[in-house]
């Protein structure tokens, strides 16, 4: 599934510029009446795009779940701070599967995330 959608993220265009100028052109009805010249590839993305969104962010607050932190159990001379792990790979908190996920999103991996 995953690596469908990056496929045809691939061929589709990126609407990005473009979507900034359509935003001016609204009527009052809240449309933007324009004609748009659009390849087959366009067209299948924007038809799978909600459905591809809503399951990837499903797919990522599962991880995110998933890769949290719990207390490793160990002996500490930190009683304030204790050895964290992941509660799922059991890595030392924060885990790369956690790290790399929170560097792609743009927050930064210290806290853990309450779904």
């Amino acid at each position: 599934m995953l690596e469908a959608i990056l496929t045809s993220t691939e061929k589709a265009s990126s609407w990005h510029d473009e979507a900034g100028r359509l935003r001016t052109l609204l009527n009052n009805d809240g449309y933007v009446p324009v004609r748009a010249r659009l390849a087959s590839e366009d067209l299948d993305f924007l038809g799978m795009a909600r459905d591809n969104m809503l399951t990837f962010a499903e797919l990522g607050l599962r991880l995110l779940d998933l890769h949290q932190p719990r207390d490793a159990g160990g002996i500490t001379s930190d009683t304030a701070h204790p050895i964290l792990r992941c509660r799922s790979c059991m890595w030392r908190w924060p885990c790369p599967t956690f790290r790399a996920m929170s560097e792609s999103f743009g927050a930064t991996p210290a806290a853990p995330v309450r779904v």
